[in-house]
Parts: C-alpha cells; sequence; structure tokens
C-alpha cells in the first residue's frame, strides 16, 4: 500500500490546522509577553469571533465571497472592540494583577460563554465556504479554500510581525514588554498599550476563528480546544516567545494533522500533552523562552 497519498493528504491537513493554530497561539503569547497575564477567556473570543463570522455570512448567503470578506473585517474588529472594553473596564481596575487576572478572565470566558448560548443557541451550524474549487495532486483532489487559508493566515502573520518588528506602534508594546515602568518614565501610555494588545491578541483568535469556520461547524463551546492547544503552543514555544509559538505552532499542528489521519485525533492530543510534559521537565522556560537568573 503506498502511504505517499495519505503522507500529503494528511500533512496538507497538518498544515491548515497549524495555519489556524498559530493565529491564536500569537494572540495568548502577545498577551502573555506584554502584560505578563494569562488570559483564560482566550478561546471564548476565537468562538465569538466564529458566531460573528457566522452570523455575517448568514445576513449575506447570496453572496458567499463578500459575505466571507465582511466577516473577516467585521469579527476581529467587534471582537478586538470587546476585548479592549474588558481591559479597561476590568483588568486595569484590578491593576493586571497575574492572579486576579486569571479569576476576572475565568468569569468572562463564562458570562460570553453563556450569552453567545443564550443568543446563538446551543446547535452547531455550519458555515458555507466563501469559493469552491479543488487543487488536483495526482491521487486526489483537494480543496482550494484549504490552501488558501494556509496563504491567508501566513500572510496575516507576516503583516502581525511587520507591525511589531517595523511600526511605532510595535516599539511600544517591545518596550514597555521590557521594562514597564522605565516606558511609564519616557511617556509611553502603558495603560493604552495594554489595552491595544489585549484588543489585538483577541483580533488574531477571531481572525483564526474566521478562516476555520467554513471548515467546521460552529458552536457556542468551540473555543475550549483551541484555548488548550494555544496554551500547549505557548508554554512549548516559550512564553512570551514569539518565534517559539510560532515554530511550536507548526510542529504541533502538522503532528496533530499527521497522528490523527493516521491513527486518532485523541491519541494527537496525548502525544501534545505529553511534549508539554517533556518540555517542563528538561526545558521549563520552553524552547526560545528566556531562563530566568
Amino acid at each position: 500500500m503506498d502511504l505517499g497519498p495519505f503522507l500529503l493528504l494528511a500533512s496538507l491537513e497538518g498544515l491548515v490546522q497549524a495555519a489556524v493554530l498559530s493565529l491564536s497561539a500569537l494572540g495568548l503569547c502577545l498577551v502573555f509577553g506584554v502584560l505578563r497575564v494569562v488570559n483564560v477567556a482566550h478561546g471564548e473570543f476565537y468562538m465569538v469571533g466564529a458566531v460573528i463570522a457566522w452570523s455575517v455570512s448568514h445576513a449575506l448567503s447570496g453572496h458567499p465571497l463578500l459575505g466571507f470578506l465582511a466577516a473577516l473585517l467585521v469579527a476581529p474588529l467587534l471582537v478586538g472592540l470587546a476585548a479592549f472594553t474588558a481591559d479597561r473596564v476590568i483588568l486595569r481596575k484590578i491593576n493586571h494583577n497575574p492572579e486576579a487576572t486569571i479569576v476576572a478572565t475565568i468569569g468572562m470566558l463564562y458570562v460570553i460563554q453563556q450569552s453567545v448560548l443564550i443568543g446563538f443557541g446551543p446547535d452547531a451550524r455550519a458555515m458555507d465556504p466563501p469559493f469552491y474549487f479543488h487543487i488536483n495532486f495526482p491521487w486526489f483532489g483537494y480543496s482550494g479554500y484549504k490552501l488558501s487559508v494556509i496563504l491567508m493566515a501566513a500572510a496575516l502573520l507576516l503583516m502581525v510581525w511587520y507591525v511589531i518588528s517595523r511600526t511605532r506602534l510595535g516599539l511600544l508594546m517591545r518596550a514597555t514588554q521590557i521594562d514597564r515602568e522605565m516606558a511609564q518614565v519616557f511617556g509611553i501610555p502603558v495603560g493604552w498599550v495594554y489595552g491595544l494588545v489585549f484588543a489585538a491578541g483577541a483580533m488574531l483568535a477571531a481572525l483564526g476563528a474566521v478562516l476555520i469556520a467554513p471548515i467546521r461547524q460552529v458552536h457556542y463551546l468551540m473555543g475550549l480546544d483551541p484555548l488548550l492547544m494555544s496554551f500547549i503552543v505557548v508554554i512549548v514555544g516559550g512564553l512570551g516567545s514569539i518565534r517559539g509559538a510560532l515554530l511550536a505552532a507548526l510542529v504541533i499542528g502538522m503532528s496533530d494533522g499527521i497522528i490523527s489521519m493516521f491513527f486518532s485525533p485523541t491519541l494527537a492530543k496525548m502525544i501534545s500533552t505529553l511534549l508539554v510534559a517533556l518540555v517542563l521537565i528538561f526545558k521549563p522556560e520552553g524552547l526560545f523562552g528566556q531562563r530566568k537568573s
């Protein structure tokens, strides 16, 4: 039996998963890297992004591509606005204390989840892809939309890299990350930077959700798995390390896709959890994290 076609198909599925996972994990990594807090509600921002995408697409059901493009714009903006408001109203009041932030974001998780359950309902709903075509490989055809997800995610990641490394906002973020007190001395509005970073993290999660919504069904519990996988990626890559998060997302996404195809999704999750345990034992700071002196 020729395993070549199955391995290629599994690799493509893994790349799609890695592309979406990298966006979600990068959002979580940014928040921890700059604010030094863990956003437990990160997965719910992902879920809300998918729900908004479905709603926009459903409202423009006669024009799938227009609906998708509108969702790609509207969903991250609304989720980012909600996250910025949550930071201003809740997290800033507790001065972004790490322990208090965990409790606060757990509360946000349940409020968001139950609100969506009431408004959206418990049933999973499918979102139509914006276009239909197949790429013909020698052995099988593959969804053109799934391949476009890989390309769109790569373009979005390049945009994030440009903002962080080449713009004034990125400079302010890096300065705040390195030394908050010194940044305040130089007149950097740290509170606004924190709010923008928290919103940006949620927006990245929402973007990943919009991309995956036409592939997987939208439901009010869909944020749990991305939250877990994003935590795994951030831990393996190194807390606050963008390079580590992207590399870990690629490795874990690819391995998850291949193992799920040949064996089972349960085994894939078990191996990801085992990888976290091994990293914590042999390199607690993660692949690219900085060891504390």
